[in-house]
């Protein structure tokens, strides 16, 4: 039978982190079926795609998404496959899809009420393939999510009753059986700030039970990182769960240099891993980050707003800059921004990272690479949205030297996949799914600033998902070939 796809003189970087190869990929029905030496003789449905001595490589695993919404809302996704990713892990910091009360818009914390009609994974999973999604993805359960539906609005502070705790665990046992990673917690996040370790680690052990991942956006990651990882160590100890430490960073100048420190206690626990973005800057909502009794002015003073709904005037701009011109102090603008209607919903920026740190975390052999992009479309979102993959392979690998490219690529690909159970992909060899990128490393950048952050990379020629294009020179095919995929089962294609 005549291959579907043919890639010629490739320049191939299979995901093992080996060196680089020169030849030919055949792929039929959405798998790799030759690898180097290809002879198969094209057919008239035959589709070939020369290139040119460019490079060629699983496609990415984006492991730190937000993208639950998404999958729904903008199914092409295109600033995740412009950047080359052919996988999204959903479900972090605490907040996913499922558990769902259908019709219900005021909860979701970090990713805003989605409402629908699913229940359970099973349920989101049929909503998201009627959405024919470009990208493949994968989900963790949320304690956050699951906290504010089981313990409901009232005092959050409380522990949970027997009863509640045993809902919670029957919660993250289900999606497990459906297909989930893992559990995720966000413990700087309300309500799961509240939650007490034993509480944790009794939800863990479910995910544990399944050899399922602990992920979670850790409780401090300041001036108490150190403890956090402990206390993350110790949870997936207990639980017997997989520990996977979510856009690991030391917060804050004080802060900066105690990675080292954080890296070396990962690596004593030995089955630890991690992700990274590649900025100095992180995001997320911002009254997460602000006691309205006590402003934290050093704070405030280096955030940036990305989308304000009750101010749209101030997208873009700096606190600073704009109590300038209003002739306010930070501590009344900040009162005013998220006190005001809508104002739970601003997103801001912050710049708390040193970049010496992110250099350090990357060249780690357990670093994976996440974006941690939330899809707000609407202001100017962070630029890791549309350019984190393409940044660490421009400025980290290209011109930085920080890693080989082919160890960059084994950390977006084949690493990642072997941690989040995607069976059969990440890697460029016979009978694996064929979700690849075809780039120029060359010249591949990120063009996606925090003044024009909704601007795709360039250099990226293709991105094949499940065998089909789904990007061809910055034209998006609307292919919708992406599934939401089982973990460590091999039954979505």
């Amino acid at each position: 039978m005549p291959p579907d796809l043919l890639i010629r003189n490739a320049r191939i970087v299979d995901g093992t982190g080996t060196a680089a190869t020169e030849g030919d990929i055949e792929v039929t029905d959405g798998r790799i079926t030759a690898v180097g030496d290809v002879t198969s003789t094209p057919g008239n449905d035959t589709q070939t795609i020369d290139a040119g001595g460019k490079t060629v490589t699983p496609g990415f695993v984006d492991t730190h998404t937000h993208d639950d919404g998404a999958l729904l809302a903008y199914p092409n996704l295109e600033f995740k496959v412009a950047q080359g990713c052919t996988t999204l892990v959903i479900g972090n910091c605490g907040f996913s899809a499922i558990p769902n009360t259908p019709g219900d818009a005021s909860a979701g914390g970090l990713l805003g009420g989605l409402g629908g009609d699913w229940t359970d994974l099973d349920g989101y999973r049929a909503a998201v393939h009627a959405r024919n999604p470009a990208a493949n993805a994968v989900t963790l359960i949320g304690h956050n999510t699951l906290r504010q539906l089981v313990l409901g609005s009232g005092d959050q502070k409380r522990v949970p009753t027997a009863q509640e705790l045993a809902t919670m665990r029957d919660h993250v046992e289900r999606a497990m059986e459906q297909g989930a990673v893992g559990f995720s917690t966000g413990l700087i996040y309300f309500p799961g700030r509240y939650a007490k370790i034993d509480e944790i680690v009794a939800l863990a052990e479910p995910a544990g039970a399944h050899d399922g991942i602990y992920a979670t956006h850790m409780r401090n990651e300041g001036d108490r990182l150190l403890e956090a990882v402990e206390e993350a160590i110790t949870v997936g100890e207990r639980a017997g769960a997989k520990v996977h430490i979510s856009h690991h960073k030391a917060a804050g100048q004080a802060n900066w240099g105690k990675v080292a420190e954080s890296l070396a206690r990962a690596d004593a626990a030995q089955d630890v891993t991690l992700d990274v973005y590649p900025y100095t800057a992180g995001s997320g909502r911002m009254i997460e980050y602000f006691n309205l009794d006590k402003i934290s002015v050093e704070l405030a003073e280096v955030i940036r707003l990305a989308s304000c709904p009750a101010f749209p005037e101030y997208e873009g701009r700096m606190l600073v800059d704009i109590a300038t011109d209003e002739g306010t102090s930070l501590e009344d603008l900040v009162r005013k921004i998220l006190t005001a209607e809508k104002g739970e919903r601003t997103i801001c920026i912050h710049f708390i990272i040193d970049e010496a740190d992110i250099e350090t975390n990357l060249r780690h052999p357990r670093m994976m690479v996440g974006s941690d992009g939330i899809p707000d479309l609407k202001g100017r979102p962070h630029p890791r949205l549309f350019g984190t993959f393409p940044r660490v392979l421009a400025h980290y690998v290209r011109d930085r030297h920080v890693i080989p490219l082919e160890e960059a690529v084994r950390r977006m690909t084949s690493l990642s996949c072997d941690r989040f159970g995607l069976v059969d992909r990440g890697r460029i060899a016979e009978g694996y799914h064929a979700d690849l990128v075809v780039f120029d490393p060359d010249t591949v950048e990120d063009t996606a600033t925090y003044d024009d952050p909704k601007q795709e990379p360039t250099g990226i020629d293709w991105v094949i998902v499940n065998g089909q294009v789904t990007v061809d020179h910055g034209r998006h095919t609307k292919a919708g070939a992406g599934r939401l995929l089982h973990y460590r089962q091999d039954n979505e294609t």
